[in-house]
């Protein structure tokens, strides 16, 4: 086991896990459009979910309160960094979107995502969220999206602690959240 630092803290790292932030590392040197970087970082995460020796214990340790996040790596140049979310039953997010690129994977668990639209304000009508999809997000289930259009919540719904891995293309060290915005909205469900 080995130790490297982010932006603020030294994180514990395993060797998957840092041959995971080598692979991508060389997706995101591609330069390529937010969408196609997600696709790729995502066809690099995939074959690590599920693994026992990719994170440490604690970094699966979860919150009783809330979900929690545990920051895996920041990379050096801001260009991406990497979470584990932990979240035991019922803990989930509220409707927010991003300020990046995101791929995500389940690596434990299950996961229930719900996508919005927003319905821009009109004549008579106030701006709301639609419902376009829900989402059964198995172990190893991958997803990658970029803005605009990633407006969803998260949230386990299993009778377990689930566990995913986030790889944002930005560094949350540093900003803080890779949450650009919390909607407040109505939605329709």
């Amino acid at each position: 086991m080995t130790t490297t630092s982010t932006a603020r803290t030294a994180v514990r790292t395993t060797p998957r896990l840092d041959a995971l932030v080598a692979s991508v590392r060389e997706a995101v040197d591609q330069g390529l459009s937010p969408d196609l970087t997600a696709h790729l970082v995502g066809e690099r995460l995939a074959p690590h979910l599920g693994a026992a020796d990719l994170l440490t214990p604690e970094q699966r340790e979860p919150d009783p309160t809330r979900y929690r996040q545990h920051l895996l790596h920041a990379e050096h140049d801001g260009s991406f960094s990497i979470v584990a979310l932990v979240w035991l039953p019922g803990q989930g997010t509220c409707v927010h979107d991003h300020v990046a690129w995101c791929t995500t994977g389940v690596h434990t668990g299950e996961e229930r995502e719900r996508r919005y639209r927003l319905v821009p304000a009109g004549p008579g009508v106030a701006s709301h969220l639609v419902a376009t999809e829900d989402v059964v997000n198995p172990e190893g289930a991958v997803c990658g999206f970029a803005p605009p259009g990633d407006i969803h919540k998260v949230w386990n719904a299993g009778e377990d602690v689930a566990t995913s891995l986030h790889v944002y293309g930005a560094d949350i060290s540093r900003i803080g959240s890779s949450v650009r915005r919390v909607y407040e909205l109505p939605a329709d469900r």
